[in-house]
């Protein structure tokens, strides 16, 4: 998943944070990729600069992450009235867009004035319906986090300027955590999400002794002193917290996970802002994993042809038959596994392998944007086992990071076992192709090229996430590994591991599965090794929505790519297409379709 495109959610989130009118600037970002000609081009302008302007200084922490420093002293803030005024001011923002003839303005400004009524009817509902600050935890945690890591990460800036502004924030985070506690309904919060924070919540402190204490000798006088004394005044704010979390949330934490059909679709909408309903989505999810498993078993007949002991692969199987051969062919895969300590560097070769392909087989435009595979930091580990993490799109020149969770030290063999069978060598390098190259890392690179700042800092996750695994099939048709059996059997894995996203996600949030029903989808029917499918358990329970980004977003990709091959017959050039793809700035699948294809803008 793309570590970026938590700064719209933060966005959406901390809009609670209004704090009074911001300071203009009028370089807030252009609105569009062309040039803005007429009256409502121009009133749109305003209206699009006005909320990157404003909306950023409501979440600082979003601010910093999309690469706009002006407020990185500043930290959010959750409070009642802040949230109140943080409804009065979208209300507004909403009343200044429908003043606007949308057919008046440009197709690019179209683009835009649609993603961003996205954005504001989405927080507004989010504000007083959602209400996500009174029941996930998640919410204080990222911000608390991100509001150091975000600082210390990246070289943006002189280390002392980051470190005076990381020692501004640390001396807010109590405040956050308090109104965390101020504002959590333990009867609301969710048992996961509450046990899921308690673990998380120290790792605010690891931030700090990995980021700040290194690397505070680079302050003298009193910005030394100011910066020692944040940190003294952190650590018992976070254990002041730990102790509430322990003592009160997670033992009183009733609430329920699932968040029903009524509140899923409107979610869905506004997080996918996708042509295709739940029940589209559900129903093209469903056929598509017969067709993938059928294909996985044609590849496991290839793997398995002439091998002592193989089960029997008839040319018509029963489901029994079908289960038992890619069972036994990707037994094949999962044995071929790097070691316990090895799975970081393994990643970097395959960073390498990957990238040498995409150049030589001119699949995609690769920028020189340089990425890095890191540890993943300890206060985001437990949703994911890795990401993608992007320079903001107002940050120029600075790394990409391949973040991968490491294996905690406190898992038994088994645990250990289990993990590396999942991500055995040839699953490593479709992970590396998705978060990487040319999946997230490269599509971030692009997209950081088209001029709107909005939609780069509104960039779409169906777009981004949609990409990637598109690439993973892009890749393995271009012949990567020498046509190696084994890794499209792990391509076609992966893929049916989006496909189970989007199903899983329906099931748990609106069909009440149990989690046998969703156990059975992820390890049966998608052949995922138990500790996997343990962690997308915990993931679908803590988030809803995100999980069917891939799906859909890859559907799209697959639509609008066959719509252009048909358009342009023999004269289809893939690089071309992709890079015109990337060229689109990661709005919502269907505008870059209807800008490409000439479509009207809807």
């Amino acid at each position: 998943m793309s570590r970026s495109l938590f700064a719209a959610t933060l966005l959406t989130l901390a809009l609670a944070a209004c704090q009074g009118q911001a300071p203009s600037t009028p370089e807030a970002g252009a609105p569009a990729a062309e040039a803005v000609e007429g009256e409502q081009d121009r009133a749109f302008a305003a209206v699009a600069a006005r909320f990157l302007d404003e909306g950023l200084a409501l979440s600082p922490v979003a601010a910093t992450q999309v690469g706009d420093h002006r407020f990185d002293a500043m930290l959010d803030d959750l409070g009642a009235g802040a949230r109140a005024r943080a409804a009065d001011w979208t209300r507004g923002m909403l009343a200044e867009l429908d003043a606007i003839d949308a057919s008046a303005l440009s197709r690019e400004n179209q683009v835009d004035a649609l993603i961003l009524r996205n954005q504001l009817e989405g927080t507004l509902w989010d504000l007083e319906e959602m209400q996500s600050w009174a029941w996930d935890p998640q919410v204080y945690s990222g911000l608390a986090g991100g509001a150091i890591y975000g600082l210390m990460a990246r070289e943006f800036a002189p280390l002392p300027d980051r470190l005076r502004a990381a020692a501004a924030r640390m001396e807010k985070i109590p405040t956050l955590l308090a109104q965390a506690r101020e504002n959590l309904d333990p009867a609301r919060v969710p048992k996961t999400h509450a046990e899921t924070v308690a673990r998380q919540n120290r790792g605010i402190l690891t931030l700090v002794d990995t980021f700040i204490l290194p690397n505070a000798d680079a302050l003298e006088g009193a910005d030394r002193e100011r910066l020692d004394a944040a940190v003294a005044a952190l650590r018992p704010a976070v254990e002041e917290h730990q102790a509430w979390l322990d003592g009160t949330l997670v033992p009183n934490a009733t609430g329920e996970f699932r968040i029903g059909a009524e509140r899923y679709d409107r979610k869905l909408r506004f997080s996918l802002n996708s042509s295709l309903s739940r029940q589209e989505i559900r129903q093209r999810a469903e056929a598509e994993l017969a067709r993938v498993r059928d294909e996985m078993y044609d590849v496991a007949r290839e793997v398995l042809a002439g091998r002592d002991g193989a089960p029997p692969t008839p040319e018509r199987p029963d489901e029994a038959q079908r289960q038992a051969a890619i069972e036994a062919a990707m037994e094949l895969a999962n044995e071929d596994r790097p070691g316990r300590d090895e799975v970081v560097d393994f990643a970097k070769h395959t960073l390498d392998v990957a990238t040498d392909f995409v150049r030589s087989h001119d699949i995609v435009t690769v920028p020189d944007d340089p990425v890095k595979i890191i540890l993943m930091p300890e206060f985001q580990r437990g949703f994911a086992v890795a990401y993608c993490d992007s320079p903001g799109p107002l940050d120029k020149g600075l790394d990409t990071y391949y973040a991968i969770s490491p294996i905690p030290d406190g898992w038994s063999e088994a645990q250990v076992t289990s993990f590396l069978r999942e991500y055995n060598r040839r699953m490593i390098h479709v992970l590396t192709i998705h978060e990487a190259m040319p999946g997230h890392y490269l599509e971030g690179a692009h997209s950081a090229q088209h001029p709107s700042t909005l939609r780069a800092a509104l960039r779409s996750g169906p777009f981004a996430e949609g990409w990637a695994v598109y690439t993973e099939r892009v890749v393995a048709d271009a012949g990567y590994l020498d046509g190696d059996p084994l890794f499209r059997l792990m391509q076609l894995k992966f893929y049916a591991r989006s496909v189970a996203n989007a199903i899983i996600d329906q099931g748990i949030h609106v069909d009440g599965w149990t989690k046998d029903q969703a156990m059975d989808l992820m390890v049966r029917q998608t052949f995922q090794q138990q500790s996997e499918a343990e962690g997308k358990w915990i993931r679908a329970q803590l988030s809803s929505t995100q999980l069917a980004t891939y799906f859909v977003g890859a559907q799209e990709h697959f639509d609008m790519r066959r719509a252009v091959e048909e358009k342009e017959g023999a004269g289809f050039d893939m690089k071309r297409y992709h890079d015109a793809v990337l060229a689109t700035g990661a709005p919502p699948v269907r505008f870059a379709r209807q800008l490409l294809l000439g479509e009207a803008i809807r």
